[in-house]
């Protein structure tokens, strides 16, 4: 019988590591049994939790069907930081009109 580190790492398709400071995110490309690809991203951050280190890590599923708005929503998100940040804006406050508990 197979454990799920044997089966986990036998779906991995492609790895992009970014370390940036304290954390670490993955960028995995993984495979379904049917062959479907989808996305995985992963934050790993080392935290001292009572004297002793660990990484915490955060996971997000991004599927097939959802790359394009995702990748698109990224990007302007991003844009709007940048520009945030160089105070580009002429509003420093600014803050979304779509609020989580619309969606």
């Amino acid at each position: 019988m197979q454990n799920e580190l044997d089966y986990d790492s036998q779906r991995e398709v492609f790895t992009k590591i970014v370390k940036a400071g304290k954390r670490t995110y993955f960028f995995d490309i993984k495979a379904t049994k049917g062959q479907d690809h989808y996305i995985t991203l992963t934050e790993s951050k080392k935290v001292n939790i009572n004297g002793k280190e660990v990484f915490q890590k955060h996971k997000v599923f991004l599927y097939k069907e959802d790359f394009d708005k995702f990748s698109e929503t990224l990007l302007e998100v991003m844009n709007k930081a940048n520009e945030l940040n160089l105070g580009e804006s002429s509003n420093p406050s600014y803050a979304s009109d779509v609020h989580f508990e619309d969606l």
